[in-house]
């Protein structure tokens, strides 16, 4: 569990003087810059971590980051869903600005209807690929004399916007798709990265690919993108993990359920799934290889290392594989669950799991990786993200408002809806209805309590700033669905409620069953070499 000693004071003199031979005030010498290893996650939840408070899975190298950096225990992606929060990352904007709002390939309007969905509301265009005429944070970074490279999912538009046209030198796996085409073990389907030797570990793969990038250019100022497809769906594992995992379950005792009813789909309430275990391990394996990568090339003292995800992890919808527990939901809905990440920062000079309370996005990343390696920043870029390097030093920032915006449903269980979070307060506006909840989440981070009513001023203040923001930004908003009725929804409701939830029920039986057996020869993985 987090050990919450302190919000942002570090008090640690090295940290400044180490900071101070690559601050913005002085251009440092080319051999003196930081080098950069942003890893991202994918639908990895603030709770599936050891550190954060997991029983069930173990990670004691994505742990190692935290413990020797800053954790940010209300860092936020900049939205529920993958694509938005990934074009963020590399812009600083958030979605309402860039355009991109859902995962790129989502239907909208009457298409949303066409693909089976029955809702109220049908969601609005969004943009299909990450904007050419913004400058991103890979292009920043080579601006600033960095050599660039990304591994891994980049889901951010078709060819003519894959990492190699957004700023990055080298690209290892990054193309149009979301997910590991073909799963986790070789072989798989990616035009950007060979096939290897049938079972090979996708995952670690890319950590490879990244060490080797590493070692080939420990000379040269890099920035490196390690961009897992882990853990999204297909989840798969080795046989070895699945049965660590599955006896673990059992000896913390197995729950007579594993589900509870959300607004539109089942959500996930218990830790307890092993294959999801064993893709977890397998993650921070991958992760182990880099860091130690990076010591054993003598660069860890000089390089900043970062950790988040791109969403909060899957409570419902796609593999239905993890619990946010006591964050409540997960990937697609408007809740903690589905925003708040992992967020880790280590700069040199920092250490020993300090924490900072301040709400911090996605969107902050590249202002704080300019300003660290003594670059000029670009205000008209990041224009919604700020340097954290003030709250690394144990200084603070201005208070001011977060904002999401996702006018669609997703396949999770999410509504359409815009959020923003100022101070400890966090309004949620819904679309269906034009309802407002007001939460505050300094009380009562599991949002179990609408306070709303009790202050009706600070909601209309709120709202007001929201919308304000939002029309500034050029937000898209979603439309009435005219042949949209009461009767087909409460239809598809009872579907759900009546086969969908038992059958979700049983396969989690099955997955903690001694006798499991996916048919498929473990997915290839039993040659893994990895």
């Amino acid at each position: 569990m987090i050990h919450q000693k302190t919000y942002c004071k570090t008090g640690v003199w090295v940290l400044i003087m180490t900071l101070s031979l690559f601050s913005c005030t002085s251009k440092a010498p080319e051999k003196v810059k930081p080098n950069v290893l942003f890893i991202l996650a994918d639908d990895y939840g603030y709770h599936d971590l050891s550190i954060t408070g997991s029983k069930f899975y173990e990670t004691p190298n994505i742990d190692r980051i935290a413990q020797e950096g800053m954790i940010f225990t209300d860092g936020y992606a900049a939205c529920q869903v993958c694509s938005p929060s990934r074009a963020s990352i590399m812009t600083g904007k958030f979605p309402a600005r860039h355009g991109i709002t859902d995962w790129i390939g989502a239907p909208t309007g009457e298409n949303w209807r066409k693909a089976g969905r029955s809702n109220q509301l049908l969601p609005p265009e969004y943009v299909h690929a990450l904007p050419q005429e913004c400058t991103t944070l890979p292009e920043a970074m080579k601006e600033a004399g960095y050599l660039t490279f990304f591994a891994g999912k980049w889901h951010l538009g078709d060819k003519g916007s894959w990492p190699e046209d957004h700023g990055f030198d080298i690209n290892k796996g990054g193309w149009d798709k979301g997910s590991p085409i073909g799963g986790y073990f070789a072989p798989w389907t990616n035009p950007n990265l060979e096939n290897g030797p049938d079972g090979e570990n996708l995952t670690m793969r890319l950590a490879k690919e990244t060490a080797d990038f590493i070692k080939n250019n420990r000379d040269t100022s890099f920035f490196a993108f390690l961009s897992f497809y882990a853990v999204h769906g297909p989840i798969q594992t080795t046989q070895e993990k699945w049965a660590k995992y599955r006896q673990k379950a059992e000896d913390m005792g197995i729950a007579e359920s594993g589900f509870e009813m959300g607004h539109f789909l089942p959500i996930r309430q218990v830790q307890d799934n092993p294959v999801y275990a064993g893709l977890v391990e397998s993650m921070d394996d991958a992760v182990g290889y880099v860091l130690n990568s990076l010591e054993e090339l003598g660069l860890a003292e000089n390089t900043i290392v970062i950790f988040t995800s791109d969403n909060g992890g899957v409570a419902a919808g796609d593999a239905f594989a993890t619990s946010n527990l006591p964050l409540r939901a997960g990937k697609g809905y408007q809740f903690e669950g589905g925003i708040r990440e992992p967020y880790f920062i280590k700069v040199p000079g920092i250490g020993n799991g300090q924490t900072c309370n301040t709400p911090v996005s996605g969107t902050d990343f590249y202002p704080t990786l300019l300003e660290l390696a003594g670059a000029d920043l670009k205000p008209e870029e990041h224009v919604d993200g700020v340097s954290l390097l003030p709250l690394l030093r144990g200084e603070s920032i201005a208070e001011r408002p977060l904002i999401w915006h996702y006018p669609h449903y997703g396949n999770q269980g999410g509504e359409p809806s815009s959020i923003i979070r100022k101070g400890d307060w966090k309004l949620i506006h819904y679309y269906e209805d034009g309802r407002e909840e007001l939460y505050n989440l300094k009380d009562d981070k599991e949002e179990t309590s609408d306070v709303s009513t009790d202050h009706p001023d600070l909601v209309k203040q709120l709202s007001e700033d929201l919308f304000a923001r939002l029309e500034e930004m050029g937000a898209r908003y979603p439309s009435r669905d005219p042949e949209w009725t009461v009767e087909k929804e409460e239809e598809h409701l009872q579907q759900v409620i009546q086969k969908r939830w038992p059958q979700l029920e049983k396969q989690r039986l099955e997955f903690l069953s001694p006798d499991f057996d996916p048919k498929n020869n473990w997915w290839g993985s039993m040659v893994t070499k990895d």
